[in-house]
């Protein structure tokens, strides 16, 4: 089996080469592995490191001309994936790639098409307070607009088969892009498979950049979702 594995990208000069080589280190029994990185016109030097990492050890890297946000950065690289599985990897040290195998025994056992980790249900770093109340508000809305049970909608770690993606369309830039694939997949059909997963989130001084200004549009993706075809 073939798994690409999408990092979208944006400023992240201090961490990109080493996750990068966490992924390639990665140990998944059976399982080859793609990089596809997608640069969001990054500003801090992470261009120029990408380009000593392009065409290395399945590493390929894609550019936006100016920044389009998250969404649109895993929107690239899901088109250019060409892995029999995708998942979806930040560019920080927040998720170990280690536990990537954790997330493809599912699929490989036959059990599901989806799998989300949960950084609930896994050894953590505790995150920041609010943040987790809005991740549990989240995943709330979710499972009632939905009928589904998931403890972490917002996890960055989403593995699909690739097959689950077709004549599913995208158009969330941002952080809207989480609740848009969810509710899609949702829709389709496909039941979600959750496993825990070790989480070591950083805040806003150390990087992270998603937060609250983001929920609006976070619940409004999930309504509108539920509303439309």
């Amino acid at each position: 089996m073939k798994l690409s594995v999408v990092i979208p990208v944006y400023n992240e000069a201090k961490t990109i080469r080493q996750i990068v080589q966490k992924v390639q280190e990665a140990k998944i029994p059976g399982v080859s592995k793609e990089i596809v990185i997608v640069d969001d016109a990054s500003t801090d030097g992470t261009r120029k490191i990408l380009r000593n990492l392009n065409g290395k050890k399945d590493v390929h890297v894609y550019t936006h001309p100016h920044n389009q946000g998250k969404g649109a950065a895993v929107r690239t690289g899901f088109k250019h994936a060409s892995g029999d599985c995708v998942i979806v990897q930040d560019a920080d040290l927040e998720y170990d790639p280690r536990d990537i195998a954790l997330l493809v025994k599912p699929i490989r056992e036959g059990k599901a098409e989806v799998v989300y980790g949960s950084r609930f249900t896994g050894e953590h770093r505790n995150m920041l307070f609010w943040h987790m109340v809005g991740n549990k508000l989240l995943s709330l809305l979710t499972n009632i607009l939905y009928d589904t049970t998931l403890s972490d909608m917002e996890v960055c770690y989403k593995l699909f088969k690739s097959e689950a993606l077709k004549g599913i369309t995208l158009t969330e830039n941002r952080f809207g892009f989480d609740p848009e694939i969810t509710a899609k997949v949702l829709k389709k059909g496909y039941k979600i498979y959750e496993v825990p997963i070790s989480y070591a989130g950083r805040d806003f001084s150390e990087g992270k950049k998603i937060s609250w200004k983001d929920t609006p549009r976070i619940f409004y993706v999930l309504l509108k979702c539920r509303l439309t075809d």
